[in-house]
């Protein structure tokens, strides 16, 4: 294996600063507001802290941050199974034809099958042709039955 091969880990509290800058990368690249400093700070904690809701994979070329991923379990009651969430998954322009999204989604396939998922599920924007045809290489299949619903943060308030 080569120093330029893409290599996977979990990301390390030391690691976020780099993870930060690549959920920025993120939104500029989704034309989202990034993060301000009150929802960095929650997800550092939400990370790293006493209790992890999400947790963090950097993949690395060269010793350089080239992507992350973010994943969390759910479970389906029907499965009787956890379910492996695929949050984010995100490669920096640069390092997209070096393999570094193959390594980091091949990684979280492997994740999933060594917690015993039945399922790994994840959302992709519609505009976003080149993930469409990344998830398609591996067989992913499109869940055109599901009809995905959301309340936001004020929502929630007010209808609590």
């Amino acid at each position: 294996m080569t120093d330029h091969a893409p290599l996977v880990r979990r990301a390390a509290a030391e690691d976020a600063p780099t993870v930060l800058r690549l959920v920025d990368a993120l939104a500029e690249y989704e034309r989202l507001t990034p993060p301000d400093d009150t929802a960095k700070e929650r997800l550092v904690r939400d990370m790293f802290g006493v209790r992890p809701r999400i947790e963090p994979y950097l993949c690395e070329i060269g010793g350089r941050a080239a992507g992350y991923a973010f994943v969390f379990e759910t479970y389906s009651s029907f499965l009787a199974l956890p379910t492996l969430y695929l949050e984010d998954l995100f490669v920096l322009p640069e390092y997209r034809r070096q393999k570094a999204g193959y390594a980091l989604f091949s990684a979280m396939i492997g994740e999933a099958h060594r917690r015993g998922c039945g399922r790994m599920e994840w959302t992709v924007l519609d505009w976003n042709t080149l993930a469409l045809d990344f998830y398609g290489r591996f067989e992913a299949r499109h869940m055109k039955e599901w009809a995905l619903y959301r309340l936001d943060r004020e929502q929630i308030a007010r209808l609590a």
